[in-house]
């Protein structure tokens, strides 16, 4: 994949900037980044500002030539490159949170929402953001029990890790504060896990080859959840993802039902997770 960046300071949504690109005929692989947004977007139309300076935010530009309803598993194999990419650079143990939330210690570090748009009964382009907290130094009181940052997580580790003489298991004083994380690094790190899983995912058009992964990822695996459906609210068992990224949920019956993303959310019982 032939990787463009363009940078902003500012934006309003790094999803919208580089739909015009790609409108404009923008290739695969180019990528929105941004310092901040005023006007970033979520999942049912949220939207959500960032302190500058603080995030990774971040829109790929992608032309795949799959059917439509194959790409919302788009959003999952992002997911699953957040994950692995926070694990290799900071050491956290980052999980999934179906189906396009990454989160640590059971708090929201990543959202990820993917939009397409048609082109001749066809896909046109694709466009997946993703935002991850990494060097906020605070939350705010309303969300400090769902959401955190990657620099809070490793500075509460640090803390909880120290020995009786003060120090850390590499011999830092725990009162020493941890170092910003290297966005770009980050980025790049997201990106080459990406490629790799993107790469598997079109030899079959399905996640068949990245189930397993993302299963052992996946925060509520064999966990009760509740699932928020307009059409209903009901709870279940969640046994993790089948090939076409639907999240499998025994209900009390004993009976197993597939849920596709869409307008369905599925939440913890006692909580976010």
């Amino acid at each position: 994949m032939n990787k463009k960046r363009i940078h902003k300071k500012q934006t309003g949504s790094t999803n919208n900037d580089l739909r015009l690109l790609a409108l404009e005929g923008a290739p695969e692989g180019t990528i929105m980044t941004a310092d901040a947004q005023t006007s970033g977007k979520g999942r049912r139309g949220r939207s959500w500002e960032v302190p500058a300076g603080t995030s990774l935010l971040f829109s790929l530009l992608l032309r795949p030539g799959f059917a439509p309803d194959l790409a919302p598993q788009i959003t999952l194999i992002m997911a699953l490159a957040v994950s692995k990419a926070v694990r290799e650079q900071t050491g956290l143990e980052a999980m999934i949170k179906w189906p396009n939330d990454v989160v640590v210690n059971r708090k929201k570090i990543c959202g990820i929402l993917t939009e397409m748009e048609l082109k001749d009964g066809g896909i046109g382009h694709v466009v997946v953001g993703t935002g991850i907290n990494v060097n906020q130094t605070s939350i705010p009181e309303e969300l400090k029990d769902s959401a955190t940052s990657l620099w809070l997580e490793l500075s509460t580790d640090r803390q909880n890790n120290g020995n009786e003489n003060g120090q850390d298991a590499d011999g830092r004083a725990v009162w020493e504060e941890v170092q910003p994380l290297d966005r770009d690094r980050m980025l790049d790190s997201v990106m080459e896990a990406f490629e790799g899983y993107y790469d598997c995912f079109l030899q079959t058009n399905d996640l068949s080859g990245l189930m397993a992964e993302y299963n052992e990822w996946l925060v509520s695996r064999k966990k009760e959840v509740r699932v928020l459906d307009p059409k209903g609210e009901f709870t279940g068992i969640s046994q993790g993802i089948n090939e076409k990224g639907e999240l499998l949920v025994t209900l009390p019956d004993g009976e197993t039902t597939a849920i596709y993303a869409g307008e369905v959310s599925v939440r913890g019982l006692y909580g976010y997770v």
